[in-house]
C-alpha cells in the first residue's frame, strides 16, 4: 500500500505524544528540566556527529617506503610501500552558501512566522489556549522530525517501489523522540504529526518526479545541511529563540541544488 510509511509514522508520532504526557503527569518540574536540558544536549551531539560524517573524508596515499617509513604518523608500510591516511574536509563551502541563501530566503517569506501562525490556528482549534508552550513546543518538534534525509529517501521508496520500511525505521526514532519531547515540552510536540504528513505524503505522491533530482550527491547535501539544522534546533531547546530556524529551511533546497553544480 502506496503511504503506509507515513500513516504508520503519523500515528507513530501521535502514539509517542501520548506516551510523553502520560510519563511527563509522573514527573515533577525539577526531573522535566534536567531530562530536557540531558535531551536538548544529546540532539546537539547527535547532529553534530551526522555534520561530521558528512564533512571529514579520509585521505589515503601510497608511495614507495623509505628508510624512515616505520617512524611515519598515521602511516603503514604494506608490501614495500608507505600508505598514509589524513583527515580532511568537504562541502564546506556548499553548507556555508547553503546557510546563507537559504536564510536569505526563508527570512524574505518568514516561514518562521507562519509555522508559529499555524502552531497558533492550532492552539485555538485544539482548545489548548492556557498552555504557553504549546507554539514553541510544535515548531521545535515539527522541525526535528521533518529535517533529514531519511524522510525523503523513506517517502520516495514508499512512493515508488512501495517499500514503506524506510520510513517504518523513522517511526521507531520519532515515536522515542517525540516521547521525550512531549515529556519536556508539552502537548504541542503532538501536532507536529500534521506537517510530517504534509511533507511525506507530498514527497511519495510526486515520487516519480523527485526521484531524478535526489541523486546519492543532492542526498548527501540533505543530510550534511539537515543536520546542521537540527543542531540549530539543540542549541533553541537550551538557548530559546537564538536562531530562526524555519527561516534557514530553504537551505536544504540550495543543497540539492549544490549536487548538479
Amino acid at each position: 500500500m502506496i503511504g503506509l510509511g507515513t500513516i504508520v509514522n503519523v500515528t507513530a508520532i501521535v502514539g509517542g505524544g501520548v506516551a510523553g504526557m502520560l510519563f511527563g503527569k509522573l514527573l515533577s518540574e525539577r526531573y522535566q528540566e534536567t531530562i530536557f536540558r540531558a535531551v536538548a544536549f544529546a540532539n546537539i551531539i547527535m547532529a553534530l556527529g551526522g555534520t561530521m560524517a558528512q564533512m571529514l573524508v579520509v585521505n589515503v596515499s601510497t608511495e614507495n617506503a623509505g628508510p624512515a617509513a616505520s617512524s611515519a604518523i598515521g602511516s603503514a608500510v604494506v608490501s614495500g610501500s608507505l600508505i598514509t591516511a589524513s583527515l580532511d574536509t568537504q562541502g564546506i563551502m556548499m553548507m556555508i552558501i547553503s546557510l546563507a541563501l537559504g536564510a536569505l530566503v526563508g527570512e524574505f517569506i518568514n516561514l518562521d512566522s507562519r509555522f508559529e501562525t499555524f502552531g497558533a490556528w492550532l492552539k485555538e482549534k485544539s482548545g489548548n489556549q492556557g498552555d504557553t508552550a504549546f507554539i514553541d513546543a510544535f515548531v521545535t518538534a515539527s522541525i526535528t522530525v521533518c529535517v533529514g534525509a531519511m524522510a525523503i529517501i523513506g517517502s520516495i521508496q514508499d512512493g515508488i517501489n512501495g517499500d514503506p520500511n524506510t520510513l517504518f525505521a523513522k517511526s521507531v526514532l520519532d515515536l522515542i523522540i517525540i516521547m521525550i519531547l512531549t515529556a519536556s515540552l508539552g502537548k504541542g510536540c503532538i501536532f507536529s504529526a500534521i506537517p510530517v504528513g504534509i511533507w511525506q505524503g507530498a514527497v511519495t505522491l510526486l515520487a516519480g518526479f523527485i526521484a531524478p533530482i535526489m541523486t546519492p550527491a543532492a542526498l548527501s547535501n540533505i543530510s550534511y545541511v539537515g543536520n546542521v539544522l537540527i543542531m540549530c534546533v539543540g542549541i533553541n531547546l537550551i538557548w530559546p529563540k537564538t536562531i530562526r530556524v524555519a527561516n534557514v529551511l530553504p537551505a536544504l533546497v540550495f543543497a540539492v541544488g549544490f549536487a548538479f553544480l
